[in-house]
């Protein structure tokens, strides 16, 4: 749950969308809830998990939640070049600055976080770890009266801890 000082902080953090607008958090959830894969483009570890966080995503694109990729530390071209293709099948944020990560507290990336319209967390679950990436899509799933997708599933990478969300 997210306490006064943190909605301030996700009202400030500026989402720079790939080949589009940049707006505040909060203007991304106006119609919808929100659930994010945060990566680093500057790690293997984030990479690893593309293709798993497409996956997850991807279940959740016909419930009410806006699905994207959110990439911390680099512009929209940035972004664009380390999710690539799949930038034309989900949203794809730029951090720029880390603003988002740092409103959420997020000290390990890859996480997966989801926020409700309102924007207070439904969940984050920070490195690779299935079980808590499975809490939070339950609690989404739940929140929703949506199918959470089967984490860990064949394919997927062994956990992993992550790396530093910020430098």
């Amino acid at each position: 749950m997210a306490d006064t000082e943190t909605l301030k902080n996700l009202s400030e953090a500026q989402l720079h969308q790939v080949g589009g607008v940049s707006r505040p958090l909060l203007e991304w959830l106006t119609t919808f809830h929100m659930a994010t894969v945060v990566l680093d483009p500057f790690t293997h570890e984030s990479s690893w998990l593309l293709d798993t966080a497409r996956r997850i995503l991807t279940a959740f694109s016909g419930a009410d939640v806006r699905v994207a990729f959110v990439v911390s530390g680099t512009d929209s071209e940035g972004a664009h070049k380390f999710i690539g293709p799949l930038a034309n099948e989900i949203l794809c944020l730029a951090d720029p600055d880390r603003e988002f990560v740092h409103s959420l507290g997020l000290s390990t990336l890859p996480a997966f976080v989801t926020i409700r319209q309102d924007g207070y967390q439904i969940g984050i679950a920070e490195g690779w770890d299935p079980e808590a990436w499975r809490s939070v899509a339950t609690d989404l799933a739940n929140l929703t009266a949506w199918t959470r997708p089967e984490i860990p599933a064949a394919g997927d990478p062994m956990p992993y801890v992550g790396t530093p969300a910020t430098p």
